[in-house]
């Protein structure tokens, strides 16, 4: 199949930064190989530890803009890799190796576009941002006091390139559940292990009162339990984590509220920066999604939009069923695909 030669550039690219491995907060060589090649291409490069922004040609700072933001780093690849995961492997339509799905299909395509409207497009930046698999400080975060004024933005995560109106945010608690140590063979103590199962049952069975249409219920679920130093002994302790799950409909810090108010466990956040997100149905770029045929959802997963503090939409080429698996691939014609929609509902923006 014939590609145009923006496809062909950006997979190219993609098989660059494939071979460089760029696990999160160890992004520095790819983040210098994307620079170079930004910079061969014309760009005006400005580099923020390993955040790379660059501005249209007639970019004004006093005016609103669009921002096309995808991510550098990877996970750690798995152990059930059957291949090499920095070598990239073209099958046929595949391309495999680490990264390739998540996000490297979306950095790519968003910049190939970029790089086609920068001219002709006063007000349009692209974002390469660091550390998104971690929610890192130095990545997004510390990115937007440097960005002007942005009207909307884009994110290349993989969604099957449906548009992904809303986003959980994400809020992990530490608990604490408090007792009294004693003999276990004595009617002594108060066993903290007991405090934490009333707990644990009642943030299981509890139902967050406020539905979301894309994104459903707010879901809460213990993930690690720590008690104990022997078998006689009654523990006075006992700690657990929860994994929160946020629709738009609260704020992270609400959430946690409700939580605290109904559990005899110390309970300790340990953020509420990774907020849900989402916007609205419509919005100018979501109607014309619509038009095209595309069909909005609500997204599970956590991505930089959380971070944002302007309107955004996560729309990019892959699965996200592909992102974080043993060889992981993105289609060729999936970049390519990308590229003609992302500039098909751009050049209306």
């Amino acid at each position: 199949m014939e590609y145009s030669s923006y496809t062909y550039d950006a997979v190219q690219l993609l098989k660059q930064l494939i071979a460089i491995p760029s696990v999160s907060r160890d992004e520095n060589a790819a983040a210098d190989a994307l620079q170079d090649y930004m910079v061969s291409k014309g760009c005006k490069v400005e580099r923020y530890g390993n955040n790379i922004l660059s501005r249209s040609e007639q970019f004004d700072d006093t005016m609103p803009c669009v921002l096309l933001n995808a991510h550098i780093d990877t996970v750690k690849p798995v152990d059930s890799w059957t291949r090499n995961p920095f070598q990239p492997t073209l099958e046929g339509d595949r391309l495999y190796g680490l990264g390739a799905n998540d996000c490297g299909g979306g950095l790519v395509a968003l910049l190939h576009v970029f790089l086609q409207m920068r001219e002709s497009s006063p007000n349009i930046l692209f974002l390469a941002s660091a550390e998104e698999e971690v929610s890192g400080k130095d990545g997004m975060e510390c990115m937007i006091p440097k960005l002007p004024a942005v009207d909307f933005a884009l994110v290349g995560e993989p969604t099957a390139m449906q548009p992904a109106i809303a986003e959980k945010g994400l809020m992990v608690v530490d608990a604490v559940a408090e007792g009294v140590s004693g003999h276990a063979a004595r009617n002594e103590g108060v066993n903290a292990i007991y405090i934490a199962m009333d707990d644990i049952n009642w943030i299981r069975n509890y139902q967050f009162p406020k539905v979301s249409e894309f994104l459903g219920p707010v879901k809460t679920t213990v993930t690690v339990i720590e008690a104990g130093t022997q078998h006689n002994v009654v523990p006075d302790t006992c700690r657990f984590t929860i994994d929160v799950r946020i629709n738009e409909c609260y704020t992270n810090k609400e959430v946690f509220d409700i939580l605290n108010n109904n559990t005899k466990s110390r309970l300790k956040p340990r953020s509420f920066r990774l907020g849900s997100s989402s916007i609205g149905i419509s919005h100018p770029f979501v109607r014309r999604c619509v038009e095209m045929g595309k069909r909005p959802f609500g997204s599970p997963t956590l991505s930089d939009q959380a971070l944002m503090p302007f309107p955004s939409l996560k729309m990019g080429p892959g699965d996200s069923a592909r992102s974080h698996t043993a060889d992981e691939f993105i289609c060729i014609s999936e970049i390519d695909d990308a590229i003609k929609t992302y500039l098909t509902l751009l050049k209306e923006e």
